[in-house]
């Protein structure tokens, strides 16, 4: 099966070429809001690594704990420069004996060939994975993920389904792994389940959970704990395992002083990009962060994380693209604590 038989399938069901809707972006986004949504994810992309210093190779360059991944966990972690700052965040899990690593598709070219640099005599193959990603969530996810695909493991966990694995994310989000052949077979019965959305409403899911996600624009303008990925809500970042690269600098964020930049929650009036810079009137001419997702509101507007100088988010006076500039972010709840 050919890598676009998927999205092929997708264009029979109506979902527009860029996979940010099905048609009605007003419903997408109502149902992700109140009901239970099933999204073709097909702005991620998966990394297969094949071979017995799989774990070990991921473990020495990734911000989290892979070498102590069981069986059926799922980590997230990140990526980063030596000077700290992330160039991609992961979902990793095991499949058998290799291990799967989700990440924005406009950069999984990139990190293939950045990973590879460092294989040298490491017993490691990496590869684009013939997996696709389907996200589920909502008010009966649980009940859907149980009729449809016949498991909802617990948080932070994979269960075995046909042609795949099913991963639970916490929140009610659950991500589907699957051969092409077998997403084109479960997705009928997703779709009789739960309302079928684009990736705009799986995005603005992603901003309610406060779940950050570099892209192309912006790898390289955080480190780690700018994405709260810290927070044990999150979960990016171990303390206790051996160097990766940019260790030094996360550590000394971490222990000498207090993070100056936080990911917030935030609504605002018109869309710009991830990656565009905010300012605050304390900042002045200097940017003191940007904006890391963006995604229509079902309130109206848009929606976002940003990250941002926390005096400034204290203050309440955020502006995007330029100082004193519209749009200005009014802040929103996230789900965890960031202090």
């Amino acid at each position: 099966m050919s890598q676009n038989d998927w999205k092929n399938f997708l264009a029979t069901r109506n979902l527009a070429p860029d996979g940010e809707t099905f048609g009605d972006m007003t419903g997408d986004l109502k149902a992700a809001h109140d009901g239970t949504v099933v999204a073709p994810l097909t702005d991620y992309a998966v990394i297969r690594a094949s071979g017995e210093d799989a774990a070990s190779f991921l473990h020495n360059l990734l911000s989290n704990d892979i070498q102590n991944l069981p069986p059926d966990g799922v980590r997230f972690a990140g990526l980063c420069t030596p000077k700290g700052r992330l160039l991609a965040t992961f979902h990793i899990w095991r499949d058998g004996s290799d291990l799967l690593l989700a990440l924005s598709a406009d950069i999984q070219a990139a990190i293939m060939k950045k990973l590879s640099m460092y294989i040298l005599r490491s017993k490691v193959t990496l590869a684009d994975a013939d997996v696709v990603l389907i996200g589920l969530t909502g008010t009966e996810a649980t009940a859907v993920a149980q009729k449809a695909a016949g498991a909802a493991p617990s948080v932070m966990q994979t269960a075995n389904v046909a042609g795949g694995q099913i991963l639970t994310l916490g929140g009610s989000r659950y991500l589907l792994a699957l051969s092409q052949e077998a997403a084109i077979e479960a997705w009928p019965k997703l779709a009789a389940l739960a309302r079928p959305v684009g990736t705009a409403a799986w995005r603005w899911i992603e901003i309610t959970a406060g779940q950050p996600r570099v892209v192309a624009a912006t790898q390289e303008a955080f480190v780690p704990q700018m994405m709260n990925m810290e927070v044990p809500a999150v979960g990016g970042v171990t303390f206790n395992k051996g160097c990766y690269p940019g260790q030094e600098i996360v550590a000394r964020t971490q222990y000498l002083g207090k993070v100056k930049r936080r990911m917030y929650r935030a609504n605002m009036e018109s869309m710009l990009p991830p990656g565009t810079d905010v300012f605050t009137p304390e900042s002045g001419d200097q940017h003191c962060g940007a904006l890391v997702t963006v995604a229509p509101s079902p309130g109206g507007g848009y929606e976002c994380l940003v990250v941002v100088q926390s005096s400034g988010a204290e203050a309440g006076e955020i502006h995007v693209g330029k100082p004193g500039g519209l749009p200005r972010l009014t802040l929103a709840q996230l789900p965890y604590a960031i202090d």
